[in-house]
């Protein structure tokens, strides 16, 4: 669908996609105007839709994009042979960080996708996010040792308890975030209070 966008050098690509990811990470998808993104990345409007067809197919496209470009760099680093199932998820925590530094633009664009209510995109959002979460959720499970886990407990519902509490508590940083003015996530926060539960569930789920 993108072939026409895709055949072009590194350089234009680049132009055109950090300036799409800056004004829809600045102001949502129904603000966001194909006109700055043209004068930023320095082409004619009627190319943008050449390349994309629409806005909503350009903010779509952007998603896959920003969510692969960290995907990738995340499973490069992360060490899947690392059975300690809570040592994978420190692992995955402090990756993520070092990611969030290396493209700030990138997070803020997803963060913002998280945050999505215009129905031109939301419904898609919704059903690309909840794909994703269960891709990499069945990633970070498999291969982990679960001869560490209590014996007189059901290993499923361990997990499953373990999935709970950390979806919760980044739900509860995602609706501060989208409350506050700069929708701004303190992944700092996340790391410190990810680690006291990971204290609490380890005594209370290895033996």
């Amino acid at each position: 669908m993108f072939t026409k966008f895709l055949n072009l050098e590194t350089e234009k690509q680049d132009r055109i996609i950090n300036a799409a990811i800056k004004e829809f990470a600045q102001k949502g998808y129904d603000k966001a105007s194909t006109n700055e993104i043209v004068k930023e990345a320095e082409i004619s409007k009627g190319l943008l839709f050449h390349y994309f067809g629409n806005k909503k197919l350009m903010y779509l496209f952007l998603f896959d994009y920003c969510y692969e470009t960290i995907a990738d760099e995340f499973y490069k680093k992360i060490d899947l042979a690392e059975r300690d199932f809570f040592n994978r998820i420190r692992q995955a925590v402090l990756i993520k960080m070092d990611l969030l530094n290396k493209y700030p633009e990138i997070f803020k664009f997803i963060e913002e996708a998280y945050f999505e209510d215009s129905i031109d995109v939301k419904a898609e959002l919704e059903k690309k996010i909840k794909e994703l979460n269960d891709i990499n959720l069945g990633k970070i499970y498999e291969g982990i040792d679960l001869s560490k886990f209590r014996e007189d407990m059901d290993i499923k519902k361990i997990l499953k308890i373990i999935s709970y509490t950390f979806e919760k508590l980044s739900e509860e940083e995602l609706q501060k975030a989208k409350l506050s003015p700069t929708h701004q996530i303190d992944y700092q926060k996340i790391s410190k209070e990810a680690e006291e539960y990971f204290e609490v569930l380890t005594k209370a789920f290895y033996k």
